[in-house]
């Protein structure tokens, strides 16, 4: 079986230099930043006795999390549907996906602030407020701080071995042309979804979901799966179109493939409103205050022009311009609308 080694173009050293320069004073400024607000006294300290500069820190911290780990497992998911389903659109993109995927390991490192912050992120982790909550005492087998830590490390080894296994035989097939690499490859991939759709459901409860423990959504889970895909396939969009431009990846990319990838983009889109509006109409139509507070919360003090701003750029605008042919045929065009969704995926 013959096969055509393409080697990154030279700009992308440059840019994962230059990346990991300002990574790395990021993470600095972050930790100066972090400690002094946990050392600086504050008349509004919360019960533990936090600064509320840290404890901001830690929501936006979970909040930048939760979108670089969508990527990398929404990634992850996408790779094995890729094997599955054998489609063309996916031979141009899954070595993206893959270098997606390898990112695991730095992301479960990048939850240990997550469990040193539990405190300011989670009610249910106050033992007091636990004792004086009839709901919360009701929910404490499951939210607790060593369960969550188990659970955290169980995702991440899920998640991570899967990873590990379409990246090596992948290699593999590339060496070897041994079709039954393909067989096992897809064998994975099958029980693989599974285990994403139970572990990434498990996660969106514990990671988004719990952080206001007395509101609850049965299609939650569902939702965080489509965001994160969206997520995913947007940013490796963006990322395919760099590529596109420079050699020798301009011989690779075809303007067949940009519509392939629209068409799929257009897809992740309609699916995530769907799920949007489905929860969005179930729990109004339903009318239970312990559902709707929810929602009430999110239409009041400025943030329905949030919420608008959403439902126009989050769908409405990417789906018009995602019907047009010739948008999803033009690379620079498509990759503005993958721009403007991943704007709007840190926005919701």
């Amino acid at each position: 079986m013959a096969t055509t080694t393409y080697n990154a173009p030279p700009a992308v050293e440059r840019w994962q230099q230059r990346a990991l320069i300002v990574g790395v004073v990021s993470l600095v400024l972050t930790i100066i930043v972090a400690f002094l607000a946990g050392s600086l006294p504050h008349e509004n300290a919360t019960p533990a006795h936090e600064s509320p500069i840290l404890a901001q820190f830690f929501r936006s911290y979970l909040v930048a999390f939760l979108f670089v780990t969508g990527i990398a497992v929404g990634s992850l998911a996408i790779l094995m549907l890729q094997h599955l389903s054998g489609g063309a659109w996916g031979l141009v993109i899954r070595r993206l996906l893959e270098a997606a995927t390898r990112t695991l390991p730095l992301l479960f490192i990048m939850f240990v602030p997550i469990v040193f912050g539990i405190h300011s992120l989670y009610e249910w982790s106050h033992t007091d407020a636990v004792a004086a909550d009839p709901v919360l005492r009701h929910k404490s087998p499951y939210l607790n701080i060593p369960f969550f830590i188990v659970r955290a490390v169980f995702y991440f080894a899920v998640w991570g071995a899967l990873a590990y296994f379409l990246n090596k035989w992948s290699l593999e097939q590339d060496h070897t042309g041994d079709q039954r690499v393909r067989r096992r490859l897809q064998n994975l991939s099958g029980p693989g979804l599974v285990l994403f759709g139970l572990t990434v459901s498990f996660a969106a409860i514990d990671w988004g979901m719990s952080l206001e423990p007395h509101w609850f959504s049965t299609i939650y889970g569902l939702l965080v799966m489509a965001g994160w895909g969206l997520t995913a396939f947007a940013f490796i969009i963006t990322v395919a179109v760099v590529l596109s431009g420079r050699e020798p990846m301009s011989h690779v990319y075809a303007p067949s493939h940009f519509h392939d990838l629209g068409k799929l983009l257009l897809a992740f889109v309609m699916v995530y409103a769907y799920f949007a509006f489905s929860q969005f109409l179930i729990i109004w139509s339903g009318n239970l205050p312990e559902e709707t507070s929810w929602y009430l919360r999110r239409l009041r003090g400025g943030w329905q022009l949030v919420g608008l701003a959403l439902v126009v750029f989050h769908f409405a605008l990417p789906f018009l311009l995602l019907l047009s042919r010739d948008l999803k045929r033009n690379a620079r065009r498509l990759v503005l609308v993958a721009l403007l969704l991943l704007v709007a995926r840190v926005i919701d």
